[in-house]
């Protein structure tokens, strides 16, 4: 006879050692801290939404499982663009073996390769560039300033790409996060496909760069956001998906608030890093989590793991047992 387990039950059955064992524990820790009052906020780095993790991120955006995030331009853009033209997406599993000829072929053909699949230009670039801008333009002709990811959040919850969408709505993270406001940092956001497009604008002199609010700004804001967030339980916690500015950024939240603002603030309640970047001399993104004991950034009593894996394997796996949605039958 076959009864269901849970996908942290089948962690706990399957994982003992090892890489398993971290991502095992750290997913525990994970689920105790938000049961006990806690926020999470998630550092977005990699082609994350290139690689659909939407599927289980939003989920877990609608299920308050995050509370703030994070993230490159990268990943902000490329959510939308999977929302627009997914189908017009190619799949290359034998990129491995590709010649640069064959890559040359990908770029005349207008896609922009990431690993495995291929961003087409015409279909996900173009369709949301015009949208944008005229956004951007009229925040300039209006006298008003926005943060990046508010742009995405005024053109997702206007309905005006509702005709284009090609994606599951469902599977969108950034709608998901446009819907209830959520708070989000988009630090270095100059570097990606729309924030070259801007600057490019910008140079032309279409568009006044004072309507892009800076990454001052975001650290600004995120000192009133942590403050409120870190309010409750054991505090807010810190999930991270790469390296990078994603992480760096908000990481420096707290000793900024200490040292710089001289205010009193509470240390993150839980860390953990999904990560394949060896420790090494001077590797920020491969360096154990103790290390920013050293920089008050972390405390020696703060939960910490560090999964040294494939976070399009292992962030999917964690989320659905956080989720808690499924259940696996077993014989």
């Amino acid at each position: 006879m076959s009864k269901g387990i849970s996908v942290l039950e089948l962690f706990q059955k399957l994982f003992f050692n090892f890489n398993s064992r971290q991502m095992k524990d750290a997913t525990i820790a994970f689920k105790r801290h938000l049961d006990g009052g806690g926020k999470m906020l998630l550092a977005l780095a990699g082609a994350m939404s290139s690689a659909q993790l939407g599927v289980t991120l939003a989920p877990m955006i609608r299920e308050k499982k995050i509370h703030i995030i994070s993230t490159t331009g990268a990943n902000l853009e490329e959510s939308i663009f999977r929302l627009v033209a997914h189908e017009s997406y190619k799949d290359y599993p034998a990129y491995r073996y590709f010649t640069k000829e064959d890559d040359q072929k990908i770029l005349e053909r207008g896609e922009r390769r990431v690993t495995d699949t291929s961003i087409p230009e015409e279909e996900a670039f173009r369709v949301v560039e015009p949208i944008i801008l005229a956004r951007w333009k009229e925040a300039e002709k209006k006298g008003e300033r926005y943060f990046p990811h508010e742009y995405f959040y005024q053109i997702l919850n206007s309905g005006e790409l509702k005709d284009k969408y090609e994606g599951n709505p469902e599977h969108c993270w950034l709608l998901g996060a446009a819907k209830i406001n959520l708070p989000m940092v988009v630090p270095g956001w100059e570097d990606s496909t729309l924030g070259n497009i801007f600057a490019g604008y910008v140079k032309a002199g279409e568009v006044n760069a004072g309507v892009m609010k800076t990454g001052v700004e975001y650290m600004t804001t995120l000192y009133d956001w942590y403050a409120e967030l870190s309010k409750s339980g054991p505090g807010l916690g810190f999930f991270q998906i790469g390296g990078g500015i994603a992480g760096d950024f908000p990481i420096c939240v707290v000793p900024s608030i200490k040292y710089d603002l001289k205010k009193p603030v509470r240390p993150w309640g839980y860390f953990c890093q999904i990560s394949d970047s060896t420790t090494s001399y001077g590797s920020y993104s491969g360096a154990t989590p103790n290390e920013k004991i050293t920089w008050d950034k972390l405390t020696k009593d703060t939960p910490m793991f560090v999964i040294e894996s494939d976070a399009t394997i292992v962030a999917p796996l964690i989320f659905e047992a956080v989720l808690d949605r499924y259940t696996i039958e077993e014989k």
